[in-house]
């Protein structure tokens, strides 16, 4: 993120925090000689709710200039303004007092409140929960929007229709709903800026994985080439009589087992012809290592294709030749 875009999202961010103190300056937040204490209830967590999100604002704002990416920022700015210009409207209602706090069971002996509510809000937690900075806060506007559906929708469960907190909840529910088709666009347009730079953001991580993982493969790749440098140049000759003994067994490969012995001279010696239609191969003119190589694999080879290894036959002939001697000795 440049300097400029921080500085694009830092004005933006100002004009959004100049609306929202407009707003509140406009609203008749001093109430005089309030006759309810729910009413005075209302206006000092409004008050309370208000300089918690100017404070944040004060951060975001303090905090955008330094930052390397938007998406903080934007994000920041979904759950302030948005929450700003609603829920402190909501909070500010006359009607309000009654859903600020949480439900006081207890006290007002409504035995059956938990049986009937299965997840109980109130605007106090909607609070608690926009500041929390555990990783339990609010991820999105609409989290909130739906916490906020919820205080009433429980209001008027538990309430009858003709009691007076199932009316204020009713009446108070539709002003959200109204504030909220007002608001979607905007939350909308902001949410698809921020999958946007999500993406952006993830596909420079990738980017940067990818290199790096490029770089360590090049380092492991190099090592295992110097390794297998060192593994060459000690690796040992075959005697005269393994020499003679792979050249016998050679022919007795199968044509598909010789194919691909011939390609194990080829993987090793790139100046080994194999294409053409009499291969001379000379064992002579191969390395330590190819020779090897190839010794072992034919060795292995003949031990699947013949059940023994052809290489290991005259082992086999002197054993069984020591076993019938012992036999004759027993016998005289």
């Amino acid at each position: 993120m440049s300097a400029s875009v921080s500085v694009l999202h830092s004005s933006f961010l100002e004009k959004q925090v100049k609306g929202v103190e407009q707003f509140y300056k406009s609203t008749d937040v001093q109430q005089n000689d309030c006759k309810l204490k729910g009413k005075e209830k209302s206006r000092r967590a409004s008050e309370d709710m208000h300089e918690e999100i100017m404070r944040n604002f004060n951060k975001i704002l303090n905090e955008a200039s330094a930052s390397t990416s938007a998406i903080t920022i934007i994000r920041e700015m979904l759950t302030s303004v948005v929450a700003a210009s609603a829920v402190i409207v909501i909070t500010q209602d006359k009607w309000a007092w009654p859903f600020l706090e949480p439900v006081d069971v207890k006290g007002l002996r409504l035995d059956d409140y938990y049986q009937i509510i299965e997840k109980p809000m109130d605007f106090s937690t909607i609070r608690t929960r926009m500041k929390a900075k555990d990783g339990s806060g609010y991820k999105n506007v609409r989290e909130i929007y739906a916490d906020v559906r919820l205080i009433f929708h429980n209001a008027m469960k538990y309430n009858h229709e003709s009691h007076d907190v199932h009316v204020m909840a009713k009446t108070l529910l539709e002003k959200v709903e109204k504030k909220w088709l007002h608001l979607l666009p905007k939350v909308a347009k902001a949410e698809s800026e921020l999958s946007k730079e999500e993406a952006q953001a993830q596909e420079a991580a990738y980017a940067n994985m990818t290199r790096e993982l490029g770089t360590e493969l090049s380092k492991i790749d190099m090592a295992l080439t110097s390794l297998k440098t060192k593994a060459i140049a000690k690796c040992r000759k075959l005697t005269l009589p393994e020499k003679s003994m792979l050249a016998n067994a050679f022919n007795n490969l199968s044509l598909e087992n010789r194919v691909k012995a011939l390609a194990v001279v080829r993987e090793t010696n790139p100046d080994f012809d194999d294409s053409v239609d009499t291969v001379m191969l000379n064992f002579d003119s191969q390395s330590d290592y190819t020779m090897l190589r190839l010794y072992m694999f034919v060795k292995d080879t003949l031990e699947v294709q013949e059940g023994t290894s052809a290489i290991d036959h005259e082992d086999n002939i002197e054993a069984e030749e020591t076993k019938n001697n012992d036999k004759k000795r027993k016998i005289m």
